[in-house]
């Protein structure tokens, strides 16, 4: 018996190592044969150049990238092809941001002056409030200085010349659109004019309502905003008394109705989705709007805007949406806030120093028709620091440093600016109304 578990045992030895050893000639022969292949199919038109490790590496990833960016882009194309189709049947809604005018005093591009760089910097004014200037889809603002040029002097009022860095750091809180017509547009003349349009050209801020040529003053100004083609116009009632530049009576829109209905249809032709007029216009300091103003919004309307953005009197004046009906029976929403007083300026009356950010919810539904849904206002404070060696200025959401200052949170302000922040946030919201929810 022992003899015959002996025999088992080494015929089972010699059967492992003969499996052992056919594996290893198969895996030898297949080897072999991958070789061949591999020498075979990559070997370089004939020559005697087999291609490296790396590089065949390389060609494999290549391939293999290639093929999975084929397969991607065809699924994508077929995903933006059905998206497409299914947005056109889907409502979009976009946020509009407005701010009043910016000034800019000479009090302020000193205050903005850095002896070390010798540079104007400007954007420690905005930076309590430009979350909701950057946040919003579009920002649109208005100009009562120029840009003419160092060589030139800066300049206060009457006649504004502001240095370029301004534009530059509108352009930083989310400014995408300016109006420029107003009535300090000529103060340095026609030069300074087009000078002021160069800066926001190289700032990349779009701009209207003065022109170098008379064929840009024929183009309408169109923005996309997710999908929404929106055509803006802006005129002025006047330039402080200074004639247009005989020749070029193009350079600055005044306020014509004729002219207006013009750029009205011009922009239907379009086929824009709405539109938004810049007014500068309206009674300084008066904190109503004036029958002009009134009978121009419904001027504006009637003929097919549907949002009246009006700046110019230094004071807010109320905002106000309507549902009205066309000629053609149409009906729809449409919006004007009469002004929104100084965004930055340096000027005595508290009531200068009030403002507000507006922003307007807006859809464009399945059928073309645009709904205002909310309007929402930040009122905000231009603030002056004069116990502060520099960087005096800073526009104030009023409604934070309220509130920051009753947490202890906030402890820059005293407390007679924290009363008179109060008393201004009550005639802030007394002139514009409440906000359209």
């Amino acid at each position: 018996m022992r003899r015959n578990s002996r025999r088992k045992t080494n015929l089972n030895k010699k059967n492992k190592i003969n499996l052992q050893k056919i594996f290893l000639i198969l895996f030898i022969f297949i080897l072999l044969i991958l070789i061949i292949f591999i020498t075979k199919n990559y070997y370089l038109n004939g020559n005697n150049i087999i291609l490296s490790k790396n590089e065949l590496l390389n060609n494999y990833i290549n391939q293999t990238i290639n093929s999975e960016n084929n397969i991607i882009n065809s699924i994508n194309n077929n995903s933006l092809s059905q998206s497409s189709v299914e947005d056109d049947n889907l409502p979009i809604t976009f946020n509009l941001a407005a701010i009043g005018d910016t000034l800019c005093h000479n009090t302020q591009y000193w205050d903005a002056y850095d002896s070390n760089t010798n540079q104007y910097d400007f954007s420690y004014v905005y930076e309590d409030i430009k979350y909701y200037t950057k946040t919003a889809d579009i920002t649109i603002g208005s100009l009562e200085t120029t840009f003419a040029g160092a060589e030139r002097g800066y300049s206060n009022y009457p006649t504004f010349n502001t240095p370029d860095s301004l534009a530059t750091a509108l352009k930083k809180i989310g400014v995408d659109v300016i109006s420029l017509a107003g009535n300090h547009a000529l103060d340095y003349g026609y030069t300074g004019l087009c000078r002021t349009i160069d800066v926001f050209d190289n700032a990349d801020i779009s701009h209207l309502g003065t022109y170098k040529t008379g064929e840009d003053r024929d183009k309408i100004l169109v923005k996309n905003v997710k999908g929404v083609n929106i055509a803006f116009i802006n005129y002025t009632y006047g330039t402080n008394g200074i004639p247009l530049p005989s020749g070029k009576e193009y350079c600055v829109n005044l306020i014509d109705k004729d002219l207006i209905k013009k750029d009205i249809l011009e922009a239907k032709q379009l086929n824009v989705d709405m539109i938004v007029a810049c007014m500068h216009w309206g009674t300084e300091y008066r904190t109503t709007a004036n029958d002009e103003q009134k009978n121009l919004a419904n001027f504006l309307f009637e003929n097919g805007v549907d949002i009246i953005l009006g700046n110019h009197p230094h004071v807010l004046e109320p905002m106000e949406k309507r549902t009205i009906t066309l000629e053609d029976g149409t009906i729809k929403d449409v919006f004007v806030v009469y002004a929104l007083g100084n965004f930055t300026a340096d000027q005595r009356d508290e009531i200068t120093r009030d403002s507000a950010i507006l922003n307007l919810n807006i859809t464009k539904n399945p059928d073309g028709k645009i709904s205002i849904n909310t309007v929402q206002y930040t009122p905000i404070y231009m603030y002056k620091n004069s116990n502060a060696s520099r960087h005096k200025f800073k526009i104030l959401d009023i409604e934070k440093t309220i509130l920051n200052y009753e947490s202890g949170i906030d402890t820059s302000i005293s407390a007679s600016t924290y009363n008179n922040l109060k008393v201004q946030l009550s005639k802030i919201k007394s002139i514009l109304g409440e906000e359209i929810k």
